[in-house]
Formats: structure tokens, C-alpha cells, sequence
């Protein structure tokens, strides 16, 4: 999952590089690639992501948790919200070390871990929650879209993701050493139950209270901001479709003969723009450093960019 997620965002972002100026979302992306079937599958598969994985685990506390991602999707796109994503991420973080903490202490002189007894339901499950925890890759093209200097998206992209592949590993091997297979597919779940929240944990410990405590609300700060990030694709597409924003050139499907050749040195030309970044001369204007790539692109444009449906 790790290897396969990585190379496919990161074909996803070269690909939006090198794609023409018009293609600005995943359905702009589709219908380039493929024609307007590629746009009909590509929007129906991102706005299922994005719509329904904020309300598929929620029964009774979905209207408390709208309430509370309206005033974060007030924000009016990622590029604005960088810190807030920031917040997102060290919320993670931080509950994520207060729950392998609390599981680690509590289930400490504990026999022998018991062999895993490996079900189609616990891969599917492991396979499912994998999923889920890639599924940021939704949000590329508009990241790129808002990004400064885009060749460099496929850089963060790769150094990102094997980033929080490396965070997943680690959790995943101290959760295990603690339990074992006893786990259950999210770590909060098993500092505390659910059912009974005042009385022991699935594993049969009594965590500090303060520590679920914090480590949930850490959580929920994740949750939220998480959400507001991945409602941000449908809000652009319905600024488009309903206020007639984000207008652009129609959108010629690529034709593989005649446009692989611009695609080539679109690509050898970024590769070669992300290597100049050692020189950074400063601007006299504004007392402040701008990298070479960018002096290139204002001067130059982006090849991409020139090659505009006709």
C-alpha cells in the first residue's frame, strides 16, 4: 500500500504539471485524459471520497460534527489554510503518542502476544483502513492548482507520504508490541470502550481518564480539520457549476500522437526547473529571496500553460 499509493500520487501530480492550463480539478483531469466519461467517473469516485467519508462513520453526532467543520470550510481554499492543516497533522500526532503511551504503560508485563488469527474480514479491514488513511491523494490537484511553484509537487508529494508511511509503521509496531492482534482498527478504541467508557478497556485496563480524555480531543481537532479539507474539491466544483466561478478554456481531450512529444519535454523541462533551486538571487523590490525556477516561469511560462485548447 505504501509503494502503490506513493507512485500513484505522484504520477497524479506529474501528470497535472505537465496537463494544459484548463485542467484544474480531477473531473478537468478525466475528461483530458479520457473524454467526458473520464470526467463522469472521475467526479462520481472523488465526490463519493469526499462526501461520504465525512458522515459514513457518524449516526448521532453527525449534525454536532457539521456544526463544528462549518467554520473551518469558511477558510476559502488550502493554500489559506496551511496552518490550520498543520494543527490538523500535530493533532494526530499527539494523540496518537498519548494512546500508544497510555496502551504501552498499562499493558506493560503482559505474556506472550497471541498468534493472529487471520480472517477475509481483518484483511478487508486492514485493507479498508489503508485506504482511508491514503485517501489525501483527492486533494492533490487542488493543492497543485494553488501551489506557487508546482513543479515541486511531486518532490513533497513523494518525501509526504513516505513521511506519514513511516509515522503508520511506527504506531502500528508499538500498538502490536503492546497487544498484539488484540488491537482494534482504530488505537483509540482500545484505551477505552466505547460501549462503557467508565469501565474497563477492551484489553481489560483502566486508563487514566485525563489521558482519553486529551487523546480524543487531540483526535477531534484531527477529524475536523480533516473533514473541512476534503470538502474543499465539491465547494470549488460547486462555485463553478452554481456561481459560474473558476471559468476556463474548453478542454481538448489529449490525443497521445500528437501531444506525447509536448508532454516529454514538458516533463524534461520541470525535471530540470526543480534542480535550479541552489541560486536564489534576491529581489531588490521587495528585499526578499525569490528561487531561480520562479524568475524562470515568470519570464518563460509554463509550457503547459501555452498550450491551450485551441
Amino acid at each position: 500500500m505504501i509503494f502503490a499509493n506513493t507512485y500513484a500520487t505522484l504520477k497524479l501530480s506529474k501528470v497535472m504539471l505537465v496537463a494544459p492550463s484548463s485542467v484544474k480539478t480531477y473531473g478537468d483531469l478525466g475528461e483530458w485524459a479520457l473524454g467526458k466519461w473520464g470526467r463522469f467517473f472521475t467526479v462520481v469516485s472523488q465526490m463519493g471520497v469526499c462526501l461520504l467519508v465525512p458522515c459514513a462513520f457518524l449516526t448521532f453526532w453527525i449534525i454536532f460534527m457539521a456544526l463544528m467543520v462549518v467554520p473551518v470550510c469558511l477558510i476559502p481554499t488550502l493554500k489559506e489554510s496551511a496552518g490550520m492543516a498543520f494543527a490538523g497533522c500535530m493533532g494526530t500526532v499527539i494523540a496518537d503518542i498519548i494512546a500508544v503511551s497510555v496502551l504501552q504503560w498499562n499493558m506493560r508485563g503482559h505474556g506472550s502476544i497471541p498468534s493472529p488469527d487471520v480472517t477475509l474480514h481483518q484483511v478487508l479491514t486492514c485493507f479498508g483502513n489503508l485506504a482511508l488513511a491514503y485517501g489525501a491523494a483527492i486533494v492533490v490537484p487542488d493543492l497543485q492548482r494553488e501551489h506557487s511553484q508546482p513543479q515541486r509537487m511531486p518532490r513533497v508529494v513523494v518525501i509526504t507520504i513516505l513521511f506519514i508511511s513511516a509515522f503508520f509503521v511506527a504506531v502500528a509496531l508499538a500498538g502490536y508490541t503492546a497487544g498484539g492482534c488484540q488491537l482494534s482498527g482504530n488505537i483509540l478504541y482500545s484505551i477505552v470502550s466505547t460501549s462503557d467508557p467508565l469501565g474497563l478497556a477492551p484489553l481489560g485496563f483502566t486508563a487514566d481518564r485525563g489521558a482519553v480524555v486529551m487523546a480524543y480531543l487531540f483526535m477531534q481537532v484531527h477529524i475536523s480539520i480533516a473533514f473541512s479539507t476534503l470538502m474543499m474539491p465539491p465547494f470549488y466544483m460547486a462555485e463553478r457549476l452554481v456561481l459560474g466561478m473558476h471559468k476556463g478554456p474548453e478542454i481538448v481531450r489529449f490525443n497521445g500522437e500528437a501531444d506525447q512529444a509536448n508532454v516529454d519535454l514538458d516533463m524534461e523541462i520541470q525535471e530540470k526547473r526543480s534542480y535550479i533551486q541552489s541560486s536564489t538571487p534576491m529581489d531588490a523590490a521587495g528585499n526578499r529571496q525569490v528561487s531561480a525556477s520562479s524568475i524562470v516561469e515568470k519570464t518563460e511560462g509554463r509550457m503547459s500553460h501555452l498550450r491551450v485548447a485551441h
